[in-house]
């Protein structure tokens, strides 16, 4: 989507200024929270920095496009079956039967989201967040940097804020109890040309997924086709370890070392949600920077814009009732849809990715027709699968074989 000249604007706004609601953040959680916002008749300015692509390997289910209305055009590829791949080079095929896993080029896929919001109201403006001001209004004003060397500053007045400014999120910090305590992994990524020979075949609609220490000691590796490109990444919490090293090896392992290099991308991804999103008085938390993505998977895009779309609903509840405590419904719905979710994945990732040797018992596992079919319904619909208990009993007593098979001797 081509960018309005509009988008490109330092546009400085007096503090006497009033919005409603501004957004800091112009990712998939900040833009649709503004979108939701504007729709609504709020008076919203969208706050981005620009000029950032997160990393991201782009796979949206098909529950996104139905709940955020999101255009077949969006997409880069219709993934139809992943690939595990243990440590040692044992793969795994999980083919997906009555549906697909999309995927997006983020540079695409957040401007078009951005735009969209601008389109139904929302004023955007280009600059970095850098404060909070309470000057004994009722309504705090935001500040923030402008132009190339940011050493202009501009403010405007909010009666909320919504922080949606990723996993180091400064709103977070500065203002939401426990903000500065996220969990994260870091994540790297290099958006690279697919060979002619995988632009039309079987790679073109399949992810691989590597689950293997020396190419993260405690997440995995990744290949995502997008079309006439493709990401590939990884991830690892551990201090030291060398994410552009791993992708270099795994580049060159699969005979992907030669293929051009479009663009590279790093950034903190979190892990775990936060326990609180709200500071009790105007500012509200969503996606990255409420720590919305999911463990074990990784997956970010379609929990963060629920996680703008919560917010956007406490928001719009706050505004109408004055009543702070509506902020914190935004979490407690996240977590009543979700929570149980990202607390199995936790556990599967704190003990399946732990060493090589698990992570071997792990892609087998994932062979499995039950595995494979309840996983993928869970994913595309984003609901834990109640309709065939005995397949959940099946898979139980299964996992409890890996495990006492892989459990050291006494």
């Amino acid at each position: 989507m081509q960018q309005p000249a509009s988008n490109f604007a330092q546009t400085s706004s007096s503090a006497d200024d009033l919005y409603d609601v501004v957004v800091v953040g112009g990712g998939p959680s900040g833009a649709t929270a503004a979108d939701d916002l504007a729709r609504s008749g709020r008076r919203v300015l969208l706050l981005d920095k620009g000029g950032r692509i997160k990393p991201c390997g782009g796979a949206i289910p098909p529950r996104a496009m139905k709940d955020f209305n999101l255009p077949e055009s969006l997409l880069k590829a219709r993934v139809q079956s992943a690939r595990m791949i243990s440590p040692s080079d044992i793969s795994v095929d999980m083919p997906i039967k009555g549906g697909y896993v999309g995927m997006v080029d983020r540079e695409d896929f957040d401007e078009w989201l951005r735009a969209r919001a601008e389109e139904h109201g929302a004023t955007r403006i280009t600059g970095q967040y850098e404060k909070i001001v309470r000057d004994g209004s009722p309504y705090p004003i935001v500040q923030y940097r402008m132009g190339a060397t940011h050493d202009d500053i501009g403010q405007v007045r909010a009666r909320l804020v919504i922080g949606a400014d990723g996993a180091l999120s400064a709103v977070g910090r500065q203002e939401v109890p426990g903000g500065d305590k996220l969990r994260y992994v870091f994540a790297y990524h290099e958006i690279i040309k697919t060979p002619q020979d995988d632009a039309s075949g079987e790679a073109a609609k399949r992810c691989e997924i590597y689950y293997r220490g020396t190419l993260s000691p405690d997440f995995y590796a990744w290949v995502f086709p997008h079309g006439d490109t493709m990401s590939v990444g990884t991830g690892s919490a551990k201090k030291g370890f060398s994410l552009k090293g791993s992708v270099l090896s795994l580049r060159a392992t699969i005979g992907l070392d030669k293929m051009e290099t479009i663009r590279r991308e790093g950034a903190p991804i979190p892990m775990k949600p936060l326990k609180r999103w709200d500071n009790g008085k105007d500012v509200v938390l969503a996606g990255d920077a409420a720590g919305v993505v999911a463990p074990a998977s990784g997956e970010g895009i379609y929990y963060a814009m629920l996680g703008g779309r919560l917010s956007a609903d406490a928001a719009e509840a706050f505004l109408a009732t004055g009543n702070a405590k509506s902020l914190a419904t935004a979490r407690k719905r996240f977590m009543k849809l979700h929570g149980r979710v990202f607390w199995i994945l936790g556990i599967m990732q704190y003990f399946w990715y732990s060493s090589d040797k698990r992570r071997e018992s792990f892609v087998k596992i994932c062979k499995d027709p039950d595995v494979q079919r309840l996983t993928w319904e869970s994913y595309m619909n984003k609901e834990l699968v109640r309709q065939d208990p005995m397949a959940h009993i099946r898979i139980f007593f299964k996992d409890l074989g890996h495990l006492l098979r892989i459990a050291p001797s006494s």
